[in-house]
């Protein structure tokens, strides 16, 4: 269970967003500018966290994303898999590629006794408690 550098950089993106003015519509250029991350990467990412409603997207003169709620209501769990896949937590942490219930790793049996408390851990944590606790990026002169 690796995060994607997709998650990685989604994440960042939504932090920049959770640490600005709540509803302020942010360009993509500056959010990938201010946080140092590829722009077409992240527009790429930030339109399919649009498409499962974690962001909002807007096109025309005042175009860019805002969150689709208040950060403190976004659960990470809900953006790792929209960018990883619904069935990220379900994936072996050990064999990812050769591992299945069909076709079982070493490991699987005691993986899948822990994964569910794994899966409900991620599934408390929201976008806040990651912003407030960022140090990446905290700094002043990003927001």
């Amino acid at each position: 269970m690796r995060l994607s550098r997709e998650s990685q950089y989604g994440l960042s993106g939504l932090v920049y967003l959770a640490l600005k003015e709540p509803g302020k519509i942010t360009q993509v250029a500056e959010i990938s500018e201010q946080a140092s991350l590829p722009k077409a990467f992240l527009a790429k990412i930030f339109r399919k966290l649009a498409l499962y409603g974690v962001l909002q997207s807007y096109r025309g003169r005042d175009r860019g994303f805002r969150l689709s709620r208040p950060a403190s209501e976004i659960k990470i769990r809900e953006i790792i898999e929209a960018i990883e896949g619904p069935d990220f937590f379900q994936r072996c942490i050990f064999w990812s590629g050769q591992c299945s219930n069909q076709s079982p790793c070493m490991l699987h049996g005691l993986w899948k006794s822990v994964r569910p408390q794994v899966a409900e851990r991620v599934s408390l944590l929201t976008l806040q408690d990651v912003a407030e606790n960022s140090p990446v990026l905290r700094n002043e002169a990003l927001i």
